[in-house]
């Protein structure tokens, strides 16, 4: 077992937006990607985001008419986009003919990926009290808290920050690449991941869990929350405390699941969708829709359960409706 340092810096290492240290000039940006500016060329870039994890100072890029005025109206500064059009006040655009092309060729200049040469990365930071098991294999800038034990064949990508008195057990895998891509003639473009994995205090994370890291933000896990064996939780998706989420959960990428909600096991839901404080989905159910705090959901789309458990005896009803109609 491994037990690094008695005295810890516990401030985060990982990053919620992907930051550029030192700053960018608008001028020299674009001149790496090669594309026309309108906006101050001294103007400091700070960081690179895509459209959910984007604050003031940040490049974030559109590419299509639909999400134009998103991005337009984001809190990004910086808007990298493949039609010419008004700039707003207080921002600066960028022209490019492949807004997701130049994005992703950024993200990578200024985030390289590099093959792990051994077990341990960099900057790996385990408090005294924490137990590892010898084959947890652990990245770069990774942080693991008091009292937190993982157990064998865990593998801990790049930028991982686990809280105190966690427990992560066998196989499971925390800081895999974003399932995002973009759509090309005769393919599909792998979008480069530079997130990163915050788990919070007394969270427990069952056998052969995967967890992946935010594309450009994090991906966040609330303190308290109990994590059965076979979920999946994908990219940039936000956990509040205390939930409760069965086996064989999934889990798409952005999705904001609120306090205290229960899923039971083979729950699936799909990206961009909320689910309220105190919420609870029975077993089996897909969620397609928001769904409001404090309730039960059961079905396939989930809706109320008591509505969908009355749907289900009239539809068992139907036969004998039919029979006494002579249909």
């Amino acid at each position: 077992m491994e037990k690094n340092g008695s005295e810890v810096d516990w401030t985060p290492c990982y990053l919620r937006r992907m930051k550029l240290h030192p700053a960018q000039r608008l001028s020299d940006l674009a001149a790496l990607i090669r594309c026309e500016f309108e906006g101050d060329p001294d103007s400091l870039i700070t960081g690179i985001n895509e459209i959910h994890k984007v604050g003031a100072g940040d490049l974030v890029f559109v590419d299509h008419p639909k999400y134009y005025d998103k991005a337009l109206q984001s809190a990004a500064t910086f808007v990298l986009i493949n039609q010419r059009v008004p700039c707003p006040p207080g921002k600066a655009l960028l022209f490019s003919d492949d807004p997701c092309r130049d994005f992703n060729a950024l993200n990578r200049h200024f985030s390289p990926w590099k093959m792990q040469d051994d077990m341990r990365g960099t900057d790996v930071r385990i408090a005294a009290t924490a137990i590892v098991h010898p084959t947890v294999c652990i990245g770069s800038r990774v942080t693991v808290g008091e009292n937190t034990v993982i157990h064998p064949g865990v593998v801990i990508y790049d930028d991982v920050h686990i809280g105190q008195d966690c427990i992560i057990h066998a196989n499971t895998v925390l800081g895999s690449d974003a399932f995002y891509y973009k759509a090309r003639t005769g393919g599909r473009e792998k979008m480069h991941t530079c997130g990163s994995v915050e788990i919070g205090d007394r969270v427990e994370i069952g056998a052969s869990c995967t967890i992946d890291r935010g594309l450009t933000g994090d991906t966040r896990i609330g303190e308290g929350t109990k994590i059965d064996n076979h979920v999946h939780i994908g990219h940039d998706t936000v956990i509040g405390k205390n939930c409760l989420f069965a086996a064989q959960v999934g889990i798409a990428g952005c999705v904001v699941i609120e306090d205290d909600v229960i899923l039971w096991g083979q729950v699936g839901v799909p990206s961009d969708i909320l689910i309220g404080k105190g919420a609870v989905v029975l077993g089996q159910s897909g969620v397609m829709n928001d769904l409001e705090p404090g309730k039960k959901y059961f079905g396939s789309p989930a809706e109320e359960a008591r509505s969908k458990f009355k749907e289900l005896a009239m539809v068992r009803k139907l036969p004998v409706i039919i029979e006494k109609l002579d249909l």
